[in-house]
């Protein structure tokens, strides 16, 4: 069964103490995320360039990635239930001329902080679009 996806654009983020608010667009229609602030203080110093006094988990997780020969191919955000989303993270890796693809289940803030680091494209599936609430100015 072919999915189509719909191609993300990070619009902005906003913040309060008690959450983040992650807002995502499409052609059409742009939608949000709601995050624990950490992960919005997170977002922000990737999206400003802030300084950093030790590197932080995705960095961690970047290093790895480019030590490994893996590059971050797209990130899709794939569900959403109960106004909970849930994203793959698409790898790959060539290994001796053989290219892998690995998918692996995590946290849209998490793929959302890694395709705006890798500069990676960002996509939901056309299902999860329609069934999001779209969000005004």
């Amino acid at each position: 069964m072919f999915t189509e996806l719909i191609q993300l654009t990070f619009d902005k983020i906003m913040q309060t103490r008690s959450y983040t608010v992650v807002i995502l667009g499409a052609k059409d229609k742009r939608f949000a995320i709601y995050t624990d602030p950490s992960i919005g203080r997170t977002l922000q110093l990737y999206l400003t360039g802030g300084e950093k006094q030790r590197p932080l988990t995705h960095d961690l997780m970047d290093m790895i990635f480019r030590g490994m020969n893996i590059r971050i191919n797209q990130v899709v955000i794939n569900d959403i239930q109960d106004a909970v989303y849930f994203a793959r993270l698409f790898l790959e890796q060539d290994v001796a001329g053989i290219r892998h693809i690995l998918e692996i289940d995590a946290r849209p803030s998490d793929c959302i902080t890694m395709a705006l680091m890798c500069n990676a494209p960002l996509y939901c599936t056309k299902e999860v679009l329609e069934k999001t609430i779209a969000v005004e100015d």
